[in-house]
């Protein structure tokens, strides 16, 4: 059983084009009844608007076996008076789902991703959780690539705002335990005996994806097709409790080994 990240490991953080034997393993999968999960921290763009994107690629898996944060966000921050910050896509996927943006006395800040937050976002950001507002992140990924650049993820400015306003945080997608107890629940409707225990996570992301997922019980395997170049430049830094359980360079190397 698998539940399977999308961006750096199923397809390129580049160009956003199938990397290599990604497509395969999920066929794999399919002709060989493995259940699984394509579980993301898409927030660009409409839930369904991304997996069509996903099957146009040539990924062939029915969409009740894809989940991203913006299908759980509606149970988890309320719409009225949110301030929002994050990519345009974002922002805009927001107002279409009726989610009511406030950049003067919100009661919430929700944080996804870009790469070019400003110095006055921050600052913003700061003073509405001095007020009271509650912080939740789309998701808490450790480092956010494009374009060949890496930068700090959601989860590292959700840890600097809690270091700088003492506010806690909360997390809709990857690697809450509410967005992995609704993978889970997706994936015993393929087979009822499905437990953590069972499932083995592929991500490249190694400190937010896997980490969350080794602590919930998961085998973890990091791919270095995404946000890191090498397994040297960070698994050797990580708490040995948290180190992934195998680690290839790409999906393809997977699909030979299993």
């Amino acid at each position: 059983m698998y539940f399977i990240d999308v961006q750096g490991t199923l397809i390129s953080d580049s160009d956003k084009s199938p990397i290599r034997g990604s497509i395969e393993f999920i066929q794999m999968c399919n002709e060989k009844k493995i259940p699984y999960m394509v579980i993301t921290n898409n927030t660009k763009k409409a839930s369904i608007d991304f997996y069509d994107y996903l099957r146009s690629i040539g990924f062939d898996f029915d969409f009740s076996k894809y989940l991203d944060p913006l299908m759980l966000l509606e149970s988890r921050v309320a719409k009225d008076s949110v301030a929002a910050y994050g990519a345009d896509e974002f922002l805009k996927t927001l107002t279409a789902m009726g989610y009511a943006l406030n950049y003067e006395n919100p009661k919430t800040v929700l944080v996804a991703i870009k790469e070019d937050f400003s110095a006055d976002e921050y600052s913003q950001m700061i003073e509405f959780l001095l007020c009271g507002a509650k912080l939740v992140g789309m998701h808490e990924t450790s480092i956010y690539a494009k374009n060949s650049k890496r930068y700090p993820g959601v989860g590292a400015i959700l840890k600097m705002l809690e270091f700088a306003t003492s506010v806690t945080y909360e997390v809709v997608g990857k690697p809450s335990e509410a967005f992995y107890n609704e993978s889970l629940a997706k994936l015993k409707e393929q087979d009822n005996s499905a437990e953590f225990s069972k499932v083995t996570m592929i991500s490249d992301d190694v400190k937010g994806d896997l980490g969350g997922a080794k602590e919930m019980g998961m085998k973890t395997i990091f791919v270095t097709s995404g946000k890191y170049k090498t397994a040297d430049e960070i698994v050797p830094f990580l708490k040995s409790e948290l180190r992934p359980d195998e680690v290839y360079c790409d999906m393809q190397d997977i699909l030979e080994a299993v």
